[in-house]
């Protein structure tokens, strides 16, 4: 099947989204019922996305699994299967996400391994892939992204003049090789003491003018979460606010949280998530520790990069996706799309056509709406005018 198809994602409604971004970035009339937190455009059994061909709809993991070396090329098939190495998402934040992070490819294989061996063990993962992952803001978006240095945290804790978090302090004050001791000690605080301990930050913040951006934070944490040790967690992480067109990187063992916004997010296709807090559901610090890098992210932000006229991308160190940004105007003619193997191209603005570089059948996108290109169709070009997103395997 060369050609270029209608590609429909899934919609997931997670609590924290938005009732108002996917139905405001699809033209949807009214906000949705229910809130909406990531739309799904990928292969990933947890929600494949659907591509309409001449047969009618099928599931893009049935299409890969049927022909992996039509869909993915040769070369991608032999490395990662039958399965489509990446994941596209627009994600939609109205209120903040756990502190998680991810670990790296060969933790997940042998945890997974181990974990399903044993049907005791805690079932800390689906699957035995990684998740690096990266996110570019289609609006400001803040975000909580890898370790800043421990003198300012240490200082910002310091702050809020509560004697019993002098050991945590003290870690923070030996350098990045305190960090681990530190993250131990807030995640396992006595559960007895939890809920008083977050009270005396929310009733020291207020009153605490250095640093207040990061007490109005720990304030917000609080009021949703009472009780969660993950608040003071969150105040030794760099606070991040992207502009459009800004991008974050969160590689294997960072710990990192969205709060609000909305943005496209690229992973490796995994659903393995470690939790640190500020969420009702499970946490391990155990195994938590064991993923994390305790190291200090000096500059959270990936700069982006024009490889071609009106093309953009992040570079960032992974095998498994690329992602481009395309600024199609009236004047310029089809542009070749860029990227290697099977590509989904996704519609920001506008009103642009995706379509094989020879006598391709057009495949309309607009906002909201998807197309894929298999391997196997070769040369693509997008002709129109608006903002698309590309995902790709990287070369």
């Amino acid at each position: 099947m060369a050609a270029v198809l209608p590609l429909h994602g899934v919609i997931r409604p997670y609590a924290w989204g938005s009732r108002t971004a996917l139905a405001g970035l699809q033209g949807r009339s009214a906000p949705s019922d229910a809130p909406e937190a990531e739309l799904w455009l990928g292969a990933h059994p947890g929600d494949p996305s659907t591509v309409t061909g001449p047969d009618g709809p099928v599931s893009l993991a049935t299409l890969i699994g049927d022909d992996p070396k039509g869909q993915l090329g040769a070369e991608v098939a032999e490395e990662f299967g039958d399965r489509l190495p990446y994941l596209m998402k627009v994600l939609a934040a109205e209120a903040p996400l756990s502190l998680q992070a991810h670990p790296d490819a060969d933790y997940a294989k042998q945890a997974y391994a181990a974990q399903e061996a044993d049907p005791t063990a805690p079932r800390n993962y689906t699957d035995a892939y990684h998740k690096p992952e990266m996110l570019v803001a289609l609006t400001p978006f803040d975000a909580l992204c890898g370790f800043r240095a421990p003198d300012v945290s240490a200082a910002v804790l310091e702050g809020l003049r509560i004697h019993r978090l002098a050991p945590v302090i003290a870690a923070l004050r030996a350098g990045p090789p305190g960090l681990r001791e530190a993250v131990r000690a807030l995640l396992t605080w006595p559960a007895e003491d939890r809920g008083a301990l977050i009270e005396d930050v929310v009733a020291a913040a207020p009153a605490v003018e250095e640093y207040a951006r990061s007490y109005i934070l720990a304030t917000d944490l609080a009021g949703r979460h009472p009780g969660d040790p993950g608040v003071l967690v969150a105040l030794l992480l760099n606070q991040v606010r992207l502009a459009p067109g800004e991008a974050i990187w969160m590689p294997a063992g960072n710990l990192h949280a969205y709060l609000s916004g909305t943005g496209i997010e690229i992973m490796a296709a995994s659903d393995n998530v470690l939790r640190g807090g500020l969420t009702p559901k499970r946490v391990d610090v155990d195994e938590l520790l064991r993923v994390l890098r305790f190291e200090v992210l000096d500059d959270p932000i990936v700069p982006a990069t024009q490889v071609a006229p009106g093309v953009l991308t992040w570079r960032v160190p992974v095998r498994e996706f690329a992602l481009y940004r395309m600024d199609l105007t009236p004047a310029e003619p089809p542009m070749r799309l860029p990227g290697e193997g099977p590509r989904i191209v996704l519609g920001i603005s506008g009103d642009v056509f995706v379509a094989e570089a020879v006598d391709g059948t057009p495949v309309e996108v607009t906002p909201g709406t998807a197309a894929y290109v298999p391997a196997e169709t070769g040369p693509a070009t997008v002709a129109g005018v608006g903002e698309v997103f590309v995902a790709a395997v990287a070369s």
